[in-house]
Order: C-alpha cells, then sequence, then structure tokens
C-alpha cells in the first residue's frame, strides 16, 4: 500500500523543523553569551519560523484526518517550538498514523 502523502510531509517538516530550532538555540547562545554571529541568527530564526508554519499546517491536516482531540492536536502542535520535542511527537505520530492510515484507507475503498 502507498505511504500516506501527508503523512510523509509531515515526518519531513517534523524533522527539519527540529533542526532547524535546534540550530537557532545554538545561534541563540553564540548571540547572547559570546556577542557574535548576530545577523545570522536572524536567518536562521526566520528559516525555524517558515519551517514551523509548514509543520504548523500539515500537523493540523493531519490531526484532522487522524480525530485527534484537541489535547493531543495543540501538544503536537507545540512539539515544533520546544527543542527535541518534535522528533519524540515524529516517531510517535508515525507509529500511530501507520496503525491507522491503512485502517481508514481500506474501510474507504471498501465503501464503509
Amino acid at each position: 500500500m502507498k505511504a500516506n502523502p501527508l503523512l510523509g510531509w509531515y515526518r519531513a517538516l517534523a524533522i527539519a523543523t527540529g533542526v532547524a530550532l535546534l540550530v537557532f538555540c545554538g545561534f541563540m547562545v553564540a548571540k547572547y553569551g559570546f556577542d557574535t554571529a548576530e545577523d545570522l541568527t536572524t536567518y536562521v530564526a526566520m528559516l525555524h519560523g517558515y519551517l514551523y508554519v509548514g509543520y504548523f499546517v500539515v500537523t493540523f491536516l493531519l490531526g484532522q484526518k487522524l480525530k485527534w482531540p484537541l489535547g493531543r492536536m495543540l501538544l503536537t502542535l507545540a512539539a515544533g517550538c520546544i527543542p527535541f520535542a518534535s522528533f519524540v511527537a515524529e516517531r510517535r505520530v508515525v507509529r500511530e498514523a501507520g496503525e491507522r492510515l491503512p485502517a481508514d484507507a481500506a474501510r474507504q475503498a471498501a465503501g464503509v
């Protein structure tokens, strides 16, 4: 069975957002701790922001598809703003979606 493209986008954006956030944290330490890389910090922050917007949209759409409760949706959305949390959330979401999405696709194909 083909993988769900939404899940693929989620995985890519969760990892990219997490990496960009970790790089951004490193640049924040350099900026405020060592007074260096001020201009570069701005660009890394913008990169993380753009990636997070994509992560937000794809996570919201995936949450709607998987019928997550509001609390689960908010925690998964917040994972893109907490260092290392997007990696943990990505593994959990992929495991859950792997169990639920094929069953949903099979039911839709059967007309149920």
